[in-house]
């Protein structure tokens, strides 16, 4: 309801022409909201809540691998990273693939030789208790970062469209996000997935039509100009041990490789991710999922570059101001707004809005999943197979712990707005901590002679280690996991057999 009022004040000080548009975006947010909280009723366990049930098709858990992978930041960031450079950042995308590769290869089949709900609880099997609330806290921390840059990005375009101040448009999407969040838990977040993946893709490529549209010369004109300018250019082969080379964050070395690593760090040992993964019915389905996704990321990001590059033509052929690069993530949601047709706008915007808060929605249920079975049923003794007997309790608290990390977000994203583009700025910030957090899942299923102590001061090392690259040096982000996970990896293996006896085996 404060939404509604806040949407009814914003109208009133826009053009009429803009009430279809308004009114589009009204209906489609009530809706998906609707739509998600109807799954209300299926939420009896646990097992409902944070997995779906396990009852989810692989193509609607591939989408929803998309969705999480792809979010606002995308949406918004990445024409602007093109719009400022070039097509260098599908360096990133080769390595997601290999990524996916050495997950299937190398962790799922450890999440599925047991019944687990969180990452985390392999941790548990191969550790015991400390190390599992070890990873556990990594993740909470930096996924709630994480997600507050994503919180940002979309008030970004909340604003353009309300004309509302960007903290009047960060609370209205997380009020709306966590009511359905809270209502309709895991299935509710796969199914909303579905829904706005096929809106914003469809969106995307309109734009990218309306823009061509207004551009004179057509698609033969856009690709001299952005041949001229060195937009074309997507691999650099250059390499060197100079401190300029490791500044540079898209070279084919550290973009292969770093998005390799933090592909591998996110989709392999992030609850965001592995959630998704756990929701499937086998480990085949789960398999056949992950790999899915990749063709659909890989169309996008080159759609959404493309989108950038078209952008950066239209600017330059109209004589237009160059945005400053804190300026440029505004580019093209302004550009859907005042361009598109009225009601095409409206519907890309609204496609825009329910990608985002379907990809918040998803957050917050992985933090509250991981608040839930990592910290308080271990505290009371209970597992995940005790569902059936504390679910009542269980579930309501895990829709009071969503509820929490909604505020956390609201906090982190207001302090967002000054770190910079939000592609970068999102994963940055998710990099500093998640290398750590591989190189402790690599400890616990590549060495069978890590310990436990010697896992911990691994991770020390390798959070240290990635902090001193970001606040003592000038070594691009793609370095940051690839840094913390290999130390991490290399100091527990190292100390294990110097301070602690090791556990034999992996999660069973």
């Amino acid at each position: 309801m404060l939404s509604l009022c806040w949407t009814v004040c914003a109208i009133i000080r826009v053009s009429p022409m803009r009430y279809l548009d308004l009114g589009i975006i009204l209906l489609y947010l009530i809706g998906i909201t609707w739509f998600g909280a109807r799954f209300r009723s299926s939420q009896k366990t646990l097992k409902d809540y944070f997995l779906g049930g396990k009852s989810a098709p692989w193509w609607a858990i591939s989408l929803s691998i998309v969705s999480a992978e792809t979010s606002t930041l995308t949406i918004i960031g990445t024409p602007a990273l093109a719009f400022g450079g070039n097509l260098a950042f599908l360096q990133l995308v080769f390595g997601y693939l290999l990524a996916r590769l050495i997950i299937i290869t190398v962790f799922l089949p450890q999440y599925y030789k047991g019944e687990l709900f969180t990452a985390y609880e392999l941790m548990r099997n191969r550790f015991g208790e400390g190390v599992r609330q070890v990873t556990a806290g990594i993740f909470l921390v930096t996924r709630a970062l994480a997600e507050g840059v994503r919180v940002y990005a979309i008030s970004i375009v909340v604003a353009i469209i309300l004309g509302s101040g960007e903290t009047v448009s960060i609370v209205i999407i997380l009020l709306l996000t966590l009511f359905y969040t809270f209502e309709g838990g895991m299935t509710a977040v796969i199914w909303t997935d579905v829904v706005q993946m096929f809106m914003y893709v469809a969106g995307a490529i309109l734009s990218f039509f309306v823009i061509l549209s207004h551009v004179d010369g057509g698609m033969t004109h856009v690709w001299q100009v952005a041949e001229a300018a060195g937009k074309l250019q997507i691999f650099d082969f250059s390499f060197s041990f100079s401190r300029e080379f490791f500044s540079q964050p898209y070279t084919f070395v550290a973009g292969f490789l770093g998005g390799t690593f933090l592909t591998t760090a996110t989709h392999g040992t992030e609850q965001l991710m592995v959630q998704r993964l756990l929701a499937a019915r086998n480990e085949k389905e789960s398999r056949t999922a992950l790999l899915a996704s990749w063709g659909v990321i890989f169309f996008q990001f080159v759609l959404f570059l493309a989108i950038g590059i078209l952008l950066y033509v239209y600017y330059m052929d109209n004589g237009m101001a160059i945005p400053g690069p804190t300026e440029r993530d505004k580019i093209y949601p302004r550009f859907i707004w005042e361009f598109l047709p009225v009601g095409a706008a409206g519907l890309v915007m609204a496609a825009i809005l329910a990608a985002a808060m379907s990809n918040i929605s998803a957050a917050l249920n992985s933090l509250a999943s991981t608040t839930i079975m990592d910290f308080y049923r271990p505290l009371r003794g209970l597992t995940g197979k005790d569902d059936a007997q504390d679910s009542k309790r269980s579930l309501l608290l895990a829709r009071y712990a969503t509820v929490f990390w909604g505020g956390v977000l609201l906090v982190i994203a207001l302090m967002a707005r000054q770190w910079g583009n939000v592609l970068e700025a999102g994963l940055t910030v998710a990099s500093i901590s998640v290398g750590a957090l591989l190189g402790v899942f690599l400890l616990g299923i590549l060495n069978r002679h890590a310990g436990t102590k010697g896992t911990i001061v691994g991770v020390l090392g390798g959070l240290s280690a990635v902090v001193f690259l970001k606040f003592g040096t000038d070594v691009a982000w793609t370095w940051y996991v690839i840094v913390g996970s290999l130390t991490t990896f290399l100091i527990g293996s190292l100390l294990s057999p110097l301070i602690d006896r090791p556990r034999e085996g992996v999660a069973g």
